[in-house]
C-alpha cells in the first residue's frame, strides 16, 4: 500500500500538470477528426496564439528580417503569422503521429528518393538522416515511418507529461531513441549499421561549434556532423518533409552527400546550412522561427535579440 506522503507526491504531480493531461485528451479527440478538419483547427488555435499570446513574436520577426531581407516588412509579418498557423497545425500533426495507426498514414502523403537511402544503406553502412527542425517534424517522420525503420536524437522537454508520451511513442515507433547528448550511443548505432535523424541546425554552443553563415548572417553551428560521419563511415543522407498548399504531406529524400565529411569540417558544417537553406526556402513558414538561431555570437557581434 502506498504511503501518505506517496499519496500526497502523485495527487501534487497530478495538480501540477492537469492542463497538460487535459490538453493532451482534447488532441486526442481532434485526431479522430479528418485530417483537413485537423489542419483548420490547427490554423484556429495558431491564429489564436498569435493574437493572445504573443510570446517570441519578437524574436520570430528579427530572424525574418535577418534571413529574408528582400521581402518587405508587410511581408515579413504576413509569413509570421503562417508560421504561427503551422505551429498550430504541427501540434496537431504531433498528435496525429505519436497515436495514429500504422498503416493510416499513406493516404495522406508521399515519399519521393527512397532509392537514395537505400543506396547509402548498402553494405550496411549507418546513415545519418540529415533534416531540420520543421513544425511537420513528427508527422513526417511518421509518414516515412511507414516504410523505413530508423533511430532518432531527442532532447527530453521540460514537462515530465510530454516527455513520457513523446519518448513512449517514439520507442514504440522507431528502432531506438537516443538522447541528444549520447554521443556514445549514437555514434554505436551508426556503426552498427543503424539509419538516424538528425538535425543539427539549432545553434547551441558547445565543443564542436563554430561561428558560420546561415542564410549569410553569421551564427552558432554544429560542425560535429562531418566528424561524426567520419569516425562512423556512415552516409549523410538530407530529407525533407513538408506540408503542401493542397494539405497532403511530402518526403523527399536526396542522395548522400558525397563530398562530406571532407576533412574540413568548417567548410562540411557551412554546406549542410545550405542544404538547410534549401529546405527552409520551399516552405518558410514551417520552419521553426521563435528559436533565437542567431544567439551567442561573442562580443564583436551585436546580440539582435537584445531585450527580447
Amino acid at each position: 500500500m502506498p504511503n501518505n506522503r506517496s499519496v500526497i507526491r502523485r495527487i501534487g504531480y497530478a495538480l501540477e500538470y492537469s492542463a497538460t493531461w487535459i490538453g493532451l485528451g482534447i488532441l486526442w479527440l481532434l485526431i479522430q477528426l479528418p485530417v483537413r478538419w485537423q489542419q483548420r483547427i490547427g490554423t484556429g488555435f495558431g491564429e489564436l496564439f498569435y493574437r493572445l499570446f504573443p510570446y517570441r513574436k519578437r524574436i520570430g520577426s528579427i530572424n525574418l528580417r535577418i534571413c529574408f531581407p528582400n521581402l518587405t516588412d508587410r511581408q515579413r509579418a504576413q509569413l509570421l503569422r503562417r508560421h504561427y498557423h503551422a505551429m498550430g497545425i504541427g501540434v496537431l500533426e504531433m498528435a496525429l503521429a505519436w497515436w495514429g495507426k500504422h498503416g493510416s498514414f499513406s493516404g495522406i502523403g508521399t515519399v519521393e528518393g527512397l532509392e537514395h537511402l537505400h543506396a547509402a544503406r548498402e553494405n550496411g553502412r549507418g546513415v545519418i538522416l540529415l533534416t531540420a527542425h520543421f513544425t511537420t517534424l513528427e508527422l513526417c517522420g511518421r509518414i516515412l515511418n511507414e516504410t523505413e525503420l530508423f533511430s532518432c536524437l531527442y532532447r527530453k522537454p521540460n514537462n515530465p507529461v510530454l516527455e513520457k508520451f513523446m519518448t513512449r511513442a517514439r520507442a514504440r515507433l522507431m528502432r531506438r531513441v537516443i538522447h541528444f547528448d549520447d554521443m556514445v550511443a549514437f555514434i554505436r548505432a551508426l556503426k552498427d549499421g543503424e539509419t538516424i535523424w538528425y538535425a543539427p541546425d539549432q545553434g547551441k554552443s558547445f565543443k564542436y561549434t563554430a561561428l558560420l553563415p546561415f542564410f549569410g548572417e553569421p551564427a552558432i553551428t554544429n560542425t560535429a556532423t562531418a566528424r561524426i560521419a567520419s569516425m562512423t563511415g556512415a552516409a549523410i543522407v538530407p530529407y525533407f518533409g513538408f506540408r503542401k498548399p493542397d494539405g497532403s504531406y511530402h518526403v523527399s529524400i536526396s542522395p548522400a552527400l558525397d563530398n562530406i565529411p571532407s576533412g574540413n569540417w568548417e567548410a562540411d558544417a557551412t554546406e549542410i546550412n545550405r542544404v538547410i537553406e534549401g529546405f527552409v526556402r520551399t516552405a518558410p513558414e514551417q520552419y521553426f522561427w521563435l528559436h533565437k538561431r542567431f544567439k551567442a555570437r561573442g562580443p564583436n557581434l551585436p546580440d539582435v535579440y537584445a531585450n527580447s
